[in-house]
């Protein structure tokens, strides 16, 4: 192989590297910014107004195909945790609404009740479940964040614009 082409070859594998390497730390930057910018609570993200390119390119990015979140291996976190549905209220269990067809979404929340008479005590027949649906969370997306003493704090967030 000729000296020329062996040279020519060197630099585009150099510049290919030197892309990917750029890619990649783009990618953490900008995986950095969401991660700093979800974290933030009072205010949240929206009243924050650096925050809305980074966050607004996320949102914009979740909707293409191949899709991948962008992460900030500086902090120790990947993508974040997602929970839909917020705890019951205290007395009440969660329950699903769709047990029967092995579907199960943990969407309801459940309650036992005594419908006996007064001075009929607690025969098996007279236990009532009382379900209503589970309270969607306003913020269901979180990142766990791990201090430098080793305790872990979650910080809820949402993606709505």
């Amino acid at each position: 192989m000729n000296p020329a082409r062996l040279t020519a070859i060197a630099a585009a594998l150099s510049a290919a590297v030197w892309i990917s390497l750029e890619d990649q730390a783009e990618a953490s930057e900008w995986g950095c910014e969401v991660l700093l910018c979800a974290s933030s609570s009072n205010p949240s993200w929206r009243g924050v107004a650096a925050c809305h390119p980074p966050m607004n390119r996320l949102i914009s990015a979740m909707g293409k195909w191949g899709f991948s979140w962008p992460t900030c291996p500086e902090a120790g976190t990947g993508r974040p945790g997602y929970e839909a549905y917020d705890e019951c209220p205290a007395g009440w269990s969660v329950g699903s609404s769709n047990q029967e067809h092995g579907g199960s979404q943990d969407d309801l929340c459940v309650q036992v009740r005594n419908s006996c008479p007064s001075g009929f005590g607690g025969r098996d027949g007279c236990q009532q479940n009382v379900t209503k649906p589970r309270p969607m969370r306003d913020d269901p997306y979180y990142f766990d964040i791990r201090s430098d003493d080793g305790n872990v704090t979650r910080h809820w967030f949402n993606l709505n614009r």
